[in-house]
Parts: C-alpha cells; sequence; structure tokens
C-alpha cells in the first residue's frame, strides 16, 4: 500500500465503505459497496489547493471586510478596534469554509483540485460541529509558524494536524470519465 492511502483512504466518495482484504477469505465477501473507493489526497495537491484558495479569498474579504469597512471609514469616520476586525474575518471566513464543507465537503478551490473533506471513520461529509472544529484548528495549525501543515510530513496517512485532530481527512476524488 502506498503512502497515499491507508484505512481512511478505503472512504468512498458517497460514504460507504470497501473492506480490507483478507487472507482466506473469498473476494465476494469484501466488497461492501460497487462503488470506486477514493485515495488520501497527496501533500502537493493540497497545498497547491490552499495556495489557489488564499487568492479566492482575497476577493471574499475584499467583498464582505474591506468594502464594508471602507464605508464605514468614510462615511461615519469610524474605526473598529483591532480586536473586532479580526473576529470578523475569522466569523467571515469560518462562514465561507463550513457553508461549502457542509454543503458538498468541498471549497471552491477544492472543486477545481479534484479534493473533498469527509471524516475519517465513515468517508461522509463531515458534520457541522466538527466542520467547525477543523476550522478553528486550522488557524493555529497555519498561524504558528505552519507546524500543523509541517506535521503532515512525520503523519503516518500524510494528514494535516487540524485534520487529525478534528478526524477529518481529505480525499482525491477520481477523474471525471471520458466522453
Amino acid at each position: 500500500m502506498t503512502r497515499s492511502k491507508s484505512r481512511a483512504a478505503k472512504a468512498s466518495v458517497g460514504g460507504a465503505r470497501t473492506a480490507q482484504p483478507s487472507m482466506g477469505e473469498p473476494s465476494a465477501r469484501n466488497e461492501v459497496s460497487d462503488r470506486p473507493a477514493v485515495e488520501l489526497a497527496g501533500l502537493r495537491r493540497r497545498l497547491a489547493s490552499m495556495l489557489y484558495e488564499s487568492m479566492l479569498l482575497l476577493g471574499v474579504l475584499a467583498l464582505t471586510f474591506l468594502v464594508p469597512y471602507l464605508m464605514l471609514g468614510i462615511g461615519a469616520e469610524f474605526a473598529p478596534p483591532g480586536w473586532l476586525l479580526w473576529l470578523h474575518v475569522f466569523g467571515v471566513l469560518g462562514v465561507y469554509f463550513v457553508w461549502y464543507w457542509r454543503r458538498g465537503g468541498q471549497t471552491l478551490a477544492m472543486q477545481t483540485w479534484r479534493l473533498k473533506i469527509v471524516t475519517g471513520a465513515e468517508g461522509r461529509i463531515a458534520s457541522l460541529g466538527r466542520c467547525w472544529l477543523r476550522y478553528a484548528l486550522a488557524w493555529p495549525s497555519v498561524l504558528l509558524g505552519g507546524i500543523g501543515l509541517a506535521w503532515a510530513l512525520v503523519d503516518r496517512d500524510r494528514q494535516f494536524l487540524h485534520d487529525r485532530l478534528a478526524g477529518t481527512c481529505i480525499v482525491l476524488l477520481p477523474a471525471p470519465a471520458k466522453g
């Protein structure tokens, strides 16, 4: 089995799992579902998706953060305190990520790179609480020198620390059929 495949990677796109083949069992018993199994996404693909996501987030933040505060500053000559600005950024980005993750397990960048967030155990779309937990854990994972991202270099499944702690994983979806 390669590094990019693991027990969690046996989760299929629709949520069913394919059983691990074992010695001495007939192959008919090994198939829980005839849906294709997916594999864990590679580190380079996930980092490229994060870079693309950061470019998309510039537009999201410009619309939901920059424009309102420019109008508030120019029109009312009011500048909110820094902690309120950071709280607003945290909330806006949280709503963006959690809404997309709950809607289909993929943000816009993840759709482009054929990545999907699923629960590690069942392979289903993460619950609302698990999405918020993953989002909250991603902040220190990235902002503390990227230690949570570097964790993927030593993790047995090459998962980020916030995914490991939240019980989620990022899988690579199969390429669409050409035709």
